[in-house]
């Protein structure tokens, strides 16, 4: 199992301004996104950024997002360690499988594979 980004998610009810800091002040490239959330990054996939909505499905906010190669292996490995999964395994209609689990100091992370 590998880890193949981790990314940062803002939580905003502002989008307007989120854009407009994000492209105008920080100098990312807004990247196409959905009603909830908003990407801003480079043309490196690795340098990426979420500002977004509460989640629409999970109805919570995730402080951060680790996309892996095995989402399956690390749900297993969470499970047997005993971590607090607030939103369950799922494989969500925008190409994602993915979970939520708190980490020890009470932060929601966000754990994904694409499909």
């Amino acid at each position: 199992m590998a880890v193949k980004r981790i990314k940062p998610n803002v939580q905003s009810d502002n989008f307007d301004a989120s854009r407009a800091f994000y492209t105008d002040v920080i100098g990312l490239e807004e990247q196409r996104g959905l009603d909830w959330i908003l990407f801003f990054g480079t043309d490196q996939r690795e340098v990426q950024l979420s500002v977004m909505k509460l989640d629409v499905k999970a109805h919570l906010h995730p402080d951060v997002s680790i996309e892996v190669d095995d989402v399956d292996e690390v749900h297993a490995r969470a499970v047997a360690a005993g971590a607090e999964i607030v939103y369950p395994l799922t494989d969500e209609d925008w190409g994602l499988r993915r979970f939520f689990l708190r980490d020890p100091n009470g932060a929601v992370i966000n754990v994904t594979q694409h499909r």
